[in-house]
């Protein structure tokens, strides 16, 4: 009886142990939670993307998915911060996309831009099928610009001053253009673009609604063309590397007469070819609202935080001479560069 009772002492010592240790490591697997995704943002701008190892204090060991790990001094970095709990952005279904860089160019739309701010020292240059765009973040909040043409008229200087609010997906901003027509018009001929843009978002998906007021007019003369313009866009990220956006510019004119020519009708030509006026049809004047829009649906891809690529399927409607609107499609494509 003494030597059963010992083995049922120690079958029932080993079966509890068993159980305990089984616990302990269901408790510490259940614990277990995936390490999080940092993005270091560093004082030249570049960023690392990965899985911190280690940090001392002086410097951070990041595991990053292009170049491995790397080491970080504490005193080049800008900012550091988890992206998402796994590392990874999801879109509306559920799907990791990825993380895309802050990058310069998700301040810009295709013409227009919107309230978000850039670094200082993130400039870029925006090659169009028109012509080239140069801008310069002189500070985190103001940024100076030249638009023109392959041939360099005309000529644009361009500004943007942004405003920070205390909710981070509320930004507004002041923007200028001020243009001269070049030789093409032997500087003749002026105008500006004078704006505020409200932006609603974050840098991955957001929507901006804009107005102003726009002249063009002629050195001691008077303005040509002038009125409010107003634009909606926005942007939203559909995978890893692209984009879905829309922009667009609306000028309102008002009201404007148009004087439309009554057609003549000729009698037949006679024998010598001569024709003589039967009626004349009297001119009609016309008060139709002007206007000028661009519509500019189109799509970027982010190939690096350096370099983009995007187009547009744009379309132009205009109000002509007899007050009649025309349309025609105006397709459009543009190269993002970071320097």
């Amino acid at each position: 009886m003494k030597i059963q009772f010992k083995l049922a002492f120690c079958f029932m010592l080993v079966f509890t142990l068993n159980n305990n240790v089984f616990a302990q490591k269901e408790s510490i697997d259940s614990t277990k939670t995936k390490k999080d995704i940092y993005v270091i943002i560093k004082n030249d701008g570049n960023e690392l993307v990965g899985e911190i190892l280690s940090d001392n204090g002086r410097e951070v060991l990041i595991l990053t998915k292009s170049i491995g790990k790397v080491y970080v001094n504490k005193s080049d970095i800008q900012e550091m911060k988890i992206i998402s709990p796994e590392g990874q952005e999801l879109d509306q279904s559920g799907k990791q996309v990825g993380y895309i860089p802050r990058g310069v160019f998700t301040t810009r739309y295709y013409f227009t831009n919107n309230a978000l701010p850039n670094k200082k020292g993130d400039h870029y240059a925006l090659l169009n099928l028109y012509g080239p765009e140069v801008h310069f973040a002189l500070s985190d909040k103001f940024s100076l610009g030249v638009m023109t043409t392959w041939i360099g008229s005309p000529l644009a200087l361009a500004s943007k001053y942004s405003f920070k609010t205390k909710k981070e997906k509320i930004n507004f901003s002041l923007g200028t253009i001020m243009g001269t027509s070049g030789f093409l018009g032997n500087f003749m001929y002026y105008g500006g673009l004078h704006w505020g843009t409200a932006t609603f978002g974050d840098r991955s998906k957001n929507f901006s609604v804009s107005a102003g007021y726009v002249y063009i007019g002629k050195i001691a003369g008077s303005l040509l063309n002038n009125g409010p313009i107003v634009s909606l866009a926005g942007i939203i990220k559909v995978g890893k590397k692209a984009s879905l956006f829309f922009d667009s510019m609306v000028l309102l004119e008002g009201k404007k007469t148009y004087t439309q020519t009554g057609a003549t009708i000729y009698s037949p030509p006679d024998m010598y070819g001569n024709q003589t006026i039967v009626s004349h049809e009297p001119d009609v004047v016309k008060k139709v609202n002007s206007l000028a829009m661009f519509i500019m649906p189109g799509m970027r891809f982010q190939q690096t935080e350096k370099k983009a690529f995007q187009f547009a399927l744009a379309g132009v409607c205009y109000t002509n001479s007899n007050g009649d609107l025309v349309s025609f499609p105006l397709p459009m494509c543009s190269w993002f560069l970071k320097f």
